[in-house]
C-alpha cells in the first residue's frame, strides 16, 4: 500500500522571518523562475513540503506586486512523472506570447540502486496561462541527455531571449571533473540545438569541479556569468564556505560562442548565500535573489518544522568589473515607523535604545580618526551573537558570529567613511557596506530581540536611522 504523506507544520515560530520569502512549512533551497508576469513578480524555490529536510524537490511559489509583500501560492511543480520522477530540480522562467514557461531539470535515480550519486538528469518544460496553474509539456523532455563529454551533473537551466533567438545555459561537469556552462539555442523554446561550452573551470580547486545555478546577462558594457561552483579550496580570507557563489565578467561573442572572461570573484562574503538567480525588472534593473543558507551550515529552525529562506531582493550594478549589491529601493515600502535616530560622538560602545526583531539600520561613520568601527548584536545576557568591524589599517571588513568557523571577511577600498545598510529579520542579518561594495548574509539564532550596539576604538562621528519593518510581509 502506498504511503500518503502529509505536509509538515511549523511547531514553533521563534525563528520565523517577517519579510523574507520562505515556505509555509518544510524545506526550501535554491530560488527558481524569478520573473515578472502580468503585474506580479514571481519567484519559485526548491521545496520539500513533507519534512524540514531535503527530499524529492517540488517547486514552491510566491508572488508580489512590489517585491516586498509576498503571497504564497500553491506548489507549481510536483515530481513523479516520467520526465521528473525523482525531483523537479532548479530552473528558470520566461514570458512568451502571454504565457509563462518554466524550464527545469528532471532528476532520476537508477532502479534498484541505493547510491544517490548515481543519477541522470534531463531538461523539461511546463506552461501556464495565469501564472498559478502549470501544465507539463506533453513531449517532455526538451533536452533529453547531456553531451557525451559530460558527467551526470547536467542541471539548472537559465533561459533568455536575444536578437531573435532563445538561449539556454546549463550548469555541468565535464568528464575531466571541471565545472563548466553549456549553451543551447532555440527558435521556439522546444527544439534546442547544442552550441557547446561557454567557458569552464581552469582548475577544480581554484574554480570548482561543478558549476551550479548559472545565470548569464549583460550589465553595462560587460557580460556577467553568475554561478555557484562546488569544490573551490579556501584561499586565505576567500572561499571559506563549503560551496561558493560568484561571477565572471567579460565579453561574449554569440556567433562564435566565446567568452573572454575574468577570474572568479565571490559575490557575497557571508556564511549564508548560495544559488542565485536574476531577472530583468520592467524598469531595466537587474534584480537578484538567492538562498539565504548554505550547505554545511547549521539550521536550528529544522526542529520547528521549516528550513531555509530567500535573501531580500537586491539590485545588481557593475562598476570597474565588480558587482555591487544593494536592497531594492522598494524596501522603503516596508517601513512602518522610525524606531531611533541620532548623531553621536562615539568612542567605545553605544547601545541604541529600541526593541525589535525586524528592522532596517542606516549607519554612517566618519572614521578619519578611528582605526576600527562597526556594530554588534548582543542578547539579554550580553552574549555577542554577531560582530561586524572595519579596520582602516588593512581595509578589511569582517563578520564574526557565534559557533565554529565563525569569521568571514573581505577587503574594500580605503575610505574615511563607513556606510552601512543593515537588514535584521528575527534569524537573519544582511549587511551592505559602502553602497554594496561588500555584502555579508548571515543567519543567527536567538529567541531574544537583540541589542544593537555601535562600536569605535577612537573618537568617531556616527549618524543613524533605525526603521521598523513590516513583520507580516509574507502571506502564507
Amino acid at each position: 500500500m502506498q504511503t500518503i504523506l502529509k505536509p509538515i507544520k511549523v511547531t514553533n515560530s521563534r525563528y520565523r522571518l517577517g519579510y523574507h520569502v520562505a515556505s509555509k512549512a518544510g524545506w526550501i533551497n535554491d530560488p527558481n523562475g524569478f520573473v515578472f508576469f502580468k503585474g506580479y513578480y514571481h519567484v519559485f524555490y526548491q521545496h520539500y513540503p513533507y519534512a524540514s529536510e531535503w527530499g524529492p524537490m517540488h517547486w514552491g511559489h510566491s508572488r508580489s506586486k512590489d517585491l516586498v509583500h509576498w503571497e504564497t501560492l500553491p506548489i507549481a511543480l510536483t515530481p513523479g512523472d516520467k520526465e521528473d520522477e525523482d525531483g523537479c530540480f532548479s530552473g528558470s522562467a520566461v514570458v512568451h506570447d502571454g504565457k509563462m514557461y518554466l524550464i527545469y531539470t528532471g532528476h532520476h535515480y537508477y532502479e534498484n540502486d541505493d547510491n544517490h550519486d548515481h543519477f541522470w538528469q534531463n531538461q523539461n518544460l511546463a506552461i501556464s496561462e495565469d501564472g498559478i496553474h502549470f501544465k507539463k509539456y506533453k513531449n517532455n523532455p526538451i533536452i533529453s541527455a547531456a553531451p557525451e563529454d559530460n558527467t551526470q551533473h547536467f542541471r539548472d537551466p537559465k533561459v533568455w531571449y536575444d536578437n531573435g533567438n532563445w538561449y539556454l545555459i546549463l550548469g555541468s561537469q565535464a568528464n575531466d571533473n571541471l565545472g563548466r556552462v553549456l549553451l543551447y539555442k532555440s527558435s521556439n523554446l522546444i527544439d534546442w540545438d547544442y552550441q557547446g561550452p561557454i567557458t569552464k573551470s581552469v582548475d577544480n580547486k581554484k574554480e570548482g569541479y561543478m558549476w551550479e545555478c548559472p545565470d548569464f546577462f549583460r550589465l553595462g558594457d560587460k557580460q556577467v556569468l553568475l554561478m555557484s561552483p562546488q569544490g573551490i579550496e579556501a584561499d586565505g580570507i576567500r572561499f571559506n564556505n563549503e560551496n561558493e557563489t560568484g561571477y565572471l565578467t567579460g565579453n561574449f561573442n554569440y556567433a562564435e560562442n566565446t567568452f573572454n572572461r575574468s577570474n572568479f570573484q565571490e559575490l557575497d562574503s557571508g556564511h549564508d548565500f548560495y544559488a542565485t538567480q536574476t531577472t530583468l525588472a520592467p524598469d531595466g534593473r537587474r534584480l537578484v535573489t538567492g538562498w539565504m543558507e548554505s550547505w554545511g551550515n547549521p539550521m536550528p529552525e529544522q526542529a520547528d518544522g521549516w528550513a531555509g529562506a530567500l535573501v531580500f531582493p537586491r539590485e545588481l550594478t557593475l562598476k570597474n568589473d565588480k558587482l555591487y549589491m544593494n536592497p531594492v529601493s522598494e524596501l522603503k515600502n516596508l517601513r512602518t515607523e522610525e524606531l531611533s535616530e541620532g548623531t553621536v560622538k562615539l568612542n567605545g560602545k553605544k547601545s541604541l535604545n529600541f526593541i525589535s526583531k525586524q528592522y532596517e539600520a542606516l549607519v554612517n561613520f566618519d572614521i578619519k580618526n578611528a582605526t576600527e568601527a562597526g556594530f554588534s548584536l548582543t542578547d539579554s545576557k550580553n552574549t555577542k551573537l554577531l560582530h561586524f568591524s572595519y579596520s582602516s589599517i588593512n581595509d578589511h571588513v569582517s563578520v564574526e558570529r557565534t559557533g565554529e568557523d565563525g569569521v568571514r571577511e573581505t577587503i574594500i577600498l580605503p575610505t574615511n567613511k563607513l556606510k552601512l545598510h543593515i537588514l535584521v529579520d528575527t534569524s537573519s542579518v544582511e549587511i551592505f557596506v559602502n553602497d554594496g561594495e561588500a555584502t555579508f548574509t548571515e543567519r543567527i539564532y536567538s529567541e531574544d530581540a537583540l541589542k544593537f550596539n555601535l562600536l569605535s576604538n577612537d573618537e568617531t562621528h556616527v549618524s543613524y536611522n533605525i526603521y521598523q519593518l513590516d513583520s507580516h510581509a509574507i502571506e502564507y
